[in-house]
């Protein structure tokens, strides 16, 4: 069974020894730029709602609604700067028009720091994230460039986001090989629509001393039950969509298996008497990987209820009915290995007891 808690009740962040806490505040909402945000008054409200229950620790990027984003976070973290943990992004193109004005490439990674000091106005980033693995620059560019940055104190941890397993754990020898700054975080779309990540990133995060930060836990909304049948699409537009639903279609969560998903959901939620945003949240705090969930909300009521999810307990049958409902189908090597030919084959017909190592 989960364990209620509160937002003052802090975790450490992977193999770092920064206090969190067990629900980080997304802002991509923060701004109207892109036609769905919350304005200036609202997303204020939402900032106070968490802070003032001792949040510590919100999320950002340089190009969330264009920059309004930070520069709303940092006209509001300004007052209490020294208690909050601010973490933001780079990689993302801050000019569609110009080609290194995005990437995971040195220039781009200072030229982006400067904006987000300039934007949260600010001294330093306490997290920096590479947002998404390019496929184009060296990974010893990238945490050599990290390293100088955190040398110079503009930035005091790292993290990275949306990104394979094999080339995490590459940086992450690379950077204790060379004595350069590791890898503390690990943000990645991980929620009961999104199941896949507990085939390789999860263990590897557990293994490298990463602290998982799971974005969209709600699936972007489909487990909150506000789509239906007659919302599915396949819509893959390369622009930033104008409406939520058309940002859930683009990653591909608005099908049958999400909607038969959230069914299970809001049946585990009615029975509980909470809402199914808790329940899918709460969900999510139970894998010992994860950190901290990362919540956005476009009203101070979704932030509120939201947060309402650390004091939900979900109990061993609840458990099972959702893991149940979701459970991602197995991939080669383990689908292969944990067959009992396989088994038998590896470890005879004794019986071996005690904790396997992934």
């Amino acid at each position: 069974m989960t364990s209620p808690t509160s937002l003052d009740h802090y975790r450490l962040l992977g193999r770092s020894g920064l206090r969190v806490s067990p629900l980080s505040l997304g802002t991509m909402t923060f701004g109207a730029d892109w036609g769905w945000g919350a304005d200036d008054a609202e997303a204020r409200r939402i900032f106070d709602a968490y802070v003032d229950r001792g949040g510590n620790f919100i999320d950002t990027s340089v190009n969330y609604t264009n920059g309004a984003s930070e520069r709303i976070l940092g006209r509001f973290a300004k007052a209490q700067r020294d208690r909050l943990v601010l973490a933001t992004k780079f990689t993302m193109a801050r000019d569609a028009t110009n080609i290194n004005s995005g990437g995971n490439h040195r220039y781009n990674l200072v030229r982006s720091v400067e904006a987000s000091l300039r934007q949260l106005a600010t001294d330093r980033i306490d997290l920096l994230y590479v947002h998404a693995w390019d496929f184009t620059t060296g990974p010893e560019e990238v945490m050599r460039a990290l390293d100088d940055l955190v040398r110079t104190g503009k930035v005091q941890y790292l993290g990275i986001c949306n990104t394979p397993a094999w080339r995490v754990a590459e940086l992450q020898t690379l950077a204790d090989l060379r004595g350069w700054s590791p890898l503390v975080a690990l943000q990645i779309e991980y929620s009961l629509v999104e199941r896949t990540v507990e085939h390789e990133l999860l263990p590897m995060a557990q293994a490298m001393g990463l602290g998982v930060l799971p974005w969209s836990p709600l699936g972007g909304g489909i487990l909150t039950g506000k789509y239906t049948h007659a919302d599915l699409s396949d819509e893959n537009s390369a622009d930033v969509a104008s409406s939520r639903k058309g940002v859930i279609a683009s990653i591909g969560h608005l099908n049958e298996r999400s909607l038969a998903i959230a069914t299970v959901v809001g049946e585990v939620a009615e029975e509980l008497g909470v809402t199914r945003s808790q329940v899918a949240i709460a969900w999510t705090l139970v894998n010992p990987a994860v950190v901290s969930p990362i919540i956005g909300a476009r009203t101070v009521a979704q932030a509120e209820d939201n947060l309402g999810a650390l004091e939900i307990v979900l109990s061993e049958a609840h458990l099972a009915r959702l893991d149940e409902a979701s459970a991602p189908a197995p991939i080669f090597p383990a689908r292969f290995i944990g067959r009992p030919m396989a088994q038998q084959l590896i470890f005879g017909t004794t019986t071996l007891r005690g904790e396997i190592r992934r």
